[in-house]
């Protein structure tokens, strides 16, 4: 299966916001209902995406037939938030639609984000992850991704920022 990895732009909202759904939705046996129904709410909305495209560098993975199947944004520093530090870059969203899972794409966005901040002078890149993230967490740590520190349980789940220093 050949796939392209590309930047992604606003053009790509769409297949964006459907990589997204089609990522998250197994996820929706696995939370209570209202922790589901508060994560669909945000995967549906056309401007958490767009406020992404904004303020990071997107890579999107797609076929030849050019279907976007997977994302990742790299957030660079001097974008604080509660849980990351101004003088960090992050990576947000790594996302594979399931019947593309085990390719190795998601290896391939988060690698691709690294070389980027490294391109970009970036000296720390960090991310968050929960507990039933269990091959994103394995993947993370086999990258060098270390645990930070625990952070407050969100979605009922418990969560962990990771950092890799560069």
């Amino acid at each position: 299966m050949h796939h392209h990895f590309r930047q992604g732009s606003l053009q790509d909202l769409h297949q964006i916001k459907n990589v997204a759904i089609a990522a998250w939705t197994p996820y929706q046996n696995i939370l209570a209902p209202e922790h589901w129904t508060s994560l669909n709410n945000l995967l549906n909305k056309d401007q958490t995406y767009i406020d992404l495209l904004n303020q990071s560098h997107c890579l999107v993975c797609e076929t030849a037939s050019q279907e976007v199947v997977g994302m990742a944004f790299l957030v660079p520093q001097g974008n604080p938030t509660a849980i990351y530090e101004s003088h960090w870059s992050y990576i947000r969203f790594v996302s594979v639609k399931p019947e593309f899972g085990g390719q190795g794409i998601g290896r391939q966005l988060t690698e691709r984000c690294i070389e980027h901040a490294r391109k970009n002078k970036e000296t720390i890149v960090a991310l968050h992850t929960s507990e039933i993230m269990v091959k994103a967490r394995k993947l993370y740590e086999n990258l060098g991704f270390k645990i930070h520190r625990a952070i407050p349980p969100s979605l009922g789940k418990r969560y962990w920022v990771y950092i890799l220093e560069l």
